[in-house]
């Protein structure tokens, strides 16, 4: 088998994204065979890779498996494996693998809820990450305040936020009567806070955020808050087949394994809120 890229290899070890791993190899924390790694090394089985003096275990292309779950996160979670703080963090519940490791597609603040997207293979989420892959986001948004046409008019044609120009493509009135109403909002990029930051701009008091579309995918209703559903090797076929992935052979799971992966999705319960659920604990 021909060698790959090095930075390629760890992500689809589900070490990190493929920039996570480019820069970690710039920083030193990648060692080939005794030897510190550097951008466009290849390597093969043969060798040994360790990553902060750990050694890894490696998936190569044609071992490499594609799963995908769909993951509602609720308010309180954070978006990393670890927290200094100890707070809640979204791989929690997500069910355990055998090898490699759940790789998040982008990032929800602690209160932001709603759609994450996970997967095991490090090409499928660059492809949905890259900025170049213009992936759009959509938002359910519930606003406190009155929201005039012109205010939706500015918003979709830009405002200048402390870090450059930021829009929504898209913005319409949902639902709602009174001070609360709700909207559906688009955005191309996933800077920092950036939905909340929009319409905090036009003096507008955000009381509720959730992602509701990730690209091409939805947020299913039967995914309920605190939840996850694996999608089904044909969904992810699809889903490789829109993002121009080459596509690849699922795993098939044992009884054994199908058996407990539908055991460890019946036992979910619906989880709105983190903070909340540790309060009452």
């Amino acid at each position: 088998m021909a060698d790959e890229k090095l930075h390629k290899v760890l992500a689809r070890s589900g070490i990190g994204s493929r920039r996570e791993m480019e820069r970690w190899i710039q920083d030193g924390r990648v060692i080939v065979n005794n030897e510190k790694a550097t951008l466009g090394d290849r390597i093969g089985p043969q060798d040994v890779v360790k990553v902060d003096g750990h050694e890894v275990k490696l998936v190569f292309g044609k071992d490499a498996t594609r799963r995908v779950l769909i993951y509602n996160k609720p308010v309180g979670e954070i978006c990393t494996r670890h927290d200094p703080e100890g707070r809640a963090t979204v791989f929690r519940h997500l069910p355990p693998l055998k090898e490699g490791r759940w790789i998040a597609i982008g990032r929800l603040d602690i209160n932001t809820s709603g759609l994450l997207l996970f997967t095991t293979d490090g090409e499928l989420a660059n492809a949905l990450m890259h900025p170049s892959a213009n992936i759009d986001r959509e938002y359910a948004v519930r606003i406190l305040g009155e929201v005039e046409d012109n205010t939706l008019q500015t918003l979709t044609e830009g405002v200048l936020l402390e870090d450059g120009m930021a829009r929504f493509t898209d913005v319409r009135y949902f639902d709602g009567e009174g001070a609360n109403k709700w909207f559906h909002c688009v955005v191309m990029e996933g800077r920092n806070r950036e939905v909340r930051r929009l319409w905090e701009s036009q003096g507008l008091q955000v009381s509720r955020l959730k992602r509701v579309r990730y690209g091409p995918v939805f947020l299913p209703s039967d995914v309920r808050a605190g939840t996850w559903r694996e999608m089904t090797p044909k969904e992810v076929k699809e889903l490789s087949k829109m993002m121009e992935v080459a596509p690849k052979k699922s795993r098939s799971l044992s009884i054994a394994e199908k058996e407990q992966m539908k055991r460890r999705y019946k036992r979910q319960r619906t989880r709105r809120s983190e903070d909340r659920k540790r309060r009452q604990d």
